[in-house]
């Protein structure tokens, strides 16, 4: 087996693929990549048996096809020491020895056959077929993967629902204590409705590579697997079964007070006064009244407390509401609009943060979150 390749665009493909390789796998061999020569072209695969990433890499020349593993570790750490040049890798698949030839020098390093990385299984015929946007499913990661679960008792909760139907594609994730529900009506399904529970690794995959941009998107699915095919990449995950909560009923729908106010200085005064609020519990204190908005902390186990008054665009009944500090500044960090609207029914009931300005009509954003006992 032996093949030249560009130095930089191998080190690339394979920071994006190694990212997949768990801290203990559940094979030694896990730790390898896969590297596959054929057809002038280089396919290295990394895998932690739930999830696989294929990176395709055009090769300068290939004068012997082959299969061979190296562990990861070793060849991310050489490949990050070279300038850009032309690597030559030649391969004895017979002793596993990979010598990596540079410019000025020859490096060896030992690789494992093959024969025994185990290969995901493939994708059945009875799949859905979908072609989207990379951008689009960016957007939808983005937007809602922070609000996912850590659960091992509910792994469904560790998720991204992702609804498909013939009028828009909705991104929903949940942690209990806050919800993101984020509709994109430029996304159709032709064919119908349907959803899949994407897992948080591979979103979190997705979310490091996929470019912001309208390139083609191919994905495939059934109940039990998922394939996304873009650019370079091609990414299968194992689904979490199960069924996701029902999201709708959670959302309340009449909120008569409403708050209108800019988001960075609510979210800079929040960061301020939660450094008061106590430790275990990091509750801040809303209090809202004509056109002014008071924020509020304390930690009465060491004689803390603080708040400040904001400008605020607010008409109706006073009323006051506890929120946990980290999860609302978390909320203000993933909205991109200059204001924020705060929507309230009553202390007991969850708020709603909604962006003020939506720039694009295709896009639909609503955050949740519980309040807690003031």
């Amino acid at each position: 087996m032996k093949f030249i390749v560009s130095s930089n665009t191998l080190l690339t493909r394979l920071q994006a693929v190694s990212k997949v390789i768990g801290g203990k796998p559940v094979q030694p061999i896990l730790d390898n990549i896969l590297l596959v020569a054929k057809d002038g072209v280089l396919y290295a695969t990394a895998s932690d048996k739930e999830t696989t990433m294929e990176a395709r890499i055009e090769l300068e020349s290939l004068e012997e096809e082959g299969r061979i593993t190296i562990p990861a570790k070793i060849l991310l750490d050489i490949l990050k020491e070279f300038p850009e040049q032309p690597l030559t890798f030649d391969i004895n698949t017979d002793t596993n020895e990979v010598k990596i030839i540079s410019e000025r020098g020859e490096f060896s390093v030992p690789g494992e056959s093959a024969e025994d990385y185990p290969m995901q299984t493939a994708m059945n015929d009875s799949c859905v077929d979908m072609i989207s946007k990379c951008g689009l499913l960016l957007d939808g990661i983005v937007k809602t993967v922070f609000a996912t679960a850590n659960d091992d008792l509910r792994p469904v909760m560790n998720c991204i629902l992702i609804e498909m139907n013939e009028d828009h594609f909705t991104f929903v994730a949940s942690d209990a204590h806050k919800l993101v529900r984020y509709k994109r009506f430029d996304a159709k399904s032709e064919n119908g409705q349907y959803a899949l529970i994407l897992p948080k690794k591979p979103a979190l995959m997705l979310k490091n590579i996929l470019p912001k941009d309208d390139s083609e998107l191919r994905f495939s699915f059934n109940e039990k697997m998922v394939c996304f095919v873009f650019g370079n990449y091609k990414m299968t995950s194992t689904l979490v079964e199960g069924r996701f909560p029902n999201y709708n009923s959670v959302i309340p729908q009449n909120n008569p007070k409403k708050m209108l106010i800019e988001k960075k200085e609510l979210y800079n005064s929040l960061r301020r006064v939660s450094v008061m609020a106590n430790q275990a519990s990091n509750l801040v204190k809303f209090e809202l009244s004509e056109n002014q908005l008071v924020i509020s902390a304390q930690d009465m186990d060491y004689s803390m407390s603080g708040h400040e008054t904001l400008n605020c665009q607010y008409e109706g009944e006073s009323i006051a509401i506890g929120f946990k500090s980290p999860f609302v500044l978390e909320i203000l960090s993933n909205i991109e609009s200059e204001n924020v609207i705060l929507e309230l029914s009553d202390p007991t009931r969850p708020g709603l943060f909604l962006p003020f300005e939506n720039e694009d009509q295709d896009e639909d954003l609503v955050m949740l979150l519980m309040p807690m006992m003031v």
